[in-house]
């Protein structure tokens, strides 16, 4: 059953630049590695189904990127990971592969922070769940979110944009009311 939250903030995406450069790296290496075995008679011939599959995957990708929207290489590193397994003693490498396809879009998952009259949730890996109780305060100001824990940690982070003054004033009363009902 799916809860559902008075307020969900998400929080500002960074760059993903180091993560696609690592995942492209990752590609190229491979074209080349079953480009070479492929010639030399040391693959199944069914690998240049892969080759052929990161190339349209990488192609969709970079028009994507071109649009401005967030790209997601996992279905290359995915044909990757299968030509790996058409590569004698390169099972171990599709699985490294394929566990690089299954992080990425956890890595590139947007940070978001629920707010209910119970609990405070980070969709982190794994979830954090917290009662109003473990914090001093919860504020929007100027497009930051403050979150003052009552253990000295202090959260700060940038919020994507969208909010207007009346949604961040909104929110504050909200924490507000909250915090003084349960101190």
């Amino acid at each position: 059953m799916n809860k559902t939250y008075q307020f969900v903030i998400e929080l500002k995406r960074p760059s993903y630049k180091s993560i696609n450069w690592i995942s492209q790296l990752m590609l190229l290496l491979s074209l080349a590695a079953f480009t070479f075995v492929y010639f030399q008679g040391l693959a199944q011939p069914k690998i240049i189904i892969c080759i052929i599959g990161i190339i349209a995957w990488w192609t969709f990708c970079f028009w994507q990127a071109k649009n401005g929207k967030i790209v997601y290489y996992r279905i290359g590193l995915l044909f990757a990971c299968l030509g790996w397994f058409f590569v004698q003693n390169g099972k171990w490498i599709g699985l490294i592969f394929l566990a690089a396809a299954i992080l990425e879009k956890q890595a590139k998952f947007p940070q978001e922070i629920a707010f209910d009259n119970d609990e405070i949730v980070f969709n982190t890996f794994p979830k954090k769940q917290y009662s109003w109780t473990d914090f001093n305060n919860i504020l929007i100001k100027d497009g930051i979110i403050t979150i003052d824990f009552k253990n000295n940690k202090l959260l700060q982070k940038e919020i994507q944009s969208g909010s207007t003054a009346q949604d961040e004033q909104e929110f504050n009363e909200f924490c507000s009311q909250r915090l003084h009902t349960i101190s």
